[in-house]
């Protein structure tokens, strides 16, 4: 008998023509599997792919110049509701999607093209987990953590669907294999917890290094992330929760 087809978290990444749907629209999906093998760890599987979009508008310059997507290339392509479901939804070996700021993609993978999928946000998971990374994008991610198997020019050019996609696998398996799916899950309904202090006299110090006035400040931040971070340190003050690294007892949730 053959084996079972493994089940999988399809990392998504889009190229758009701006930020907010419905004024802007997509004009490429990429995607990358990671599946869980039969040995409980989790491995990239298949070779992804990547689809152009016609937008339906104009791409500005200023996005083209950030990933290179020209007009006359997108006019003859499918829409995006042609394309998003079979995407975003291969049934039934999807456990949930994953995408880093997963917030973005959202906007445009409604929950009625997803089939209701889950999301695992691998830069809330990253803040959690490798708390101590220069910083936390996509990239500067991979060339601090330098990710097992990863092909430097499989994951090039940067801003393109299919590479970024790559990429953002390689750290989502190294997060399914050090926490749980469970765990990723939760991390990523929340705001991101931010390890260090992002700006003004304090930039750079970690949480608990802040008196209790400058913490206070934080709480009414315009940043839902960092009014996040300021109330899970003053509930640390209080007697519970990291702000941080992952405690093993959270790992294992």
């Amino acid at each position: 008998m053959a084996p079972p087809t493994p089940q999988i978290v399809r990392v998504i990444d889009l190229e758009t023509t701006g930020n907010a749907p419905p004024a802007h629209g997509v004009c490429e999906i990429g995607w990358q599997d990671v599946a869980l093998q039969p040995d409980g760890r989790w491995e990239l599987e298949g070779e992804g792919g990547s689809i152009l979009v016609n937008p339906g508008r104009a791409i500005p310059p200023i996005t083209q110049a950030i990933h290179h997507i020209l007009d006359e290339q997108v006019a003859d392509a499918p829409w995006w509701h042609d394309v998003a479901r079979r995407v975003l939804d291969p049934y039934p070996r999807r456990l949930a999607l994953a995408a880093h700021r997963a917030d973005f993609e959202q906007q445009f993978c409604t929950p009625n093209l997803t089939h209701g999928a889950e999301w695992i946000c691998t830069w809330k998971c990253a803040l959690r987990l490798w708390p101590d990374s220069p910083s936390f994008s996509n990239q500067v991610l991979r060339y601090w953590r330098k990710p097992q198997g990863l092909d430097h020019d499989r994951g090039l050019p940067i801003h393109r669907a299919f590479p970024d996609a790559y990429v953002t696998a390689f750290h989502l398996r190294d997060q399914l294999n050090e926490a749980s799916l469970a765990q990723l899950l939760d991390w990523s309904r929340t705001p991101g917890l931010i390890p260090r202090v992002r700006y003004g006299p304090d930039r750079g110090k970690e949480w608990r290094e802040l008196d209790h006035d400058t913490l206070m400040a934080f709480l009414t931040d315009r940043d839902p992330d960092i009014r996040f971070t300021a109330n899970h340190e003053m509930d640390r003050r209080r007697g519970g929760g990291n702000v941080g690294r992952a405690s093993a007892q959270e790992l294992l949730l």
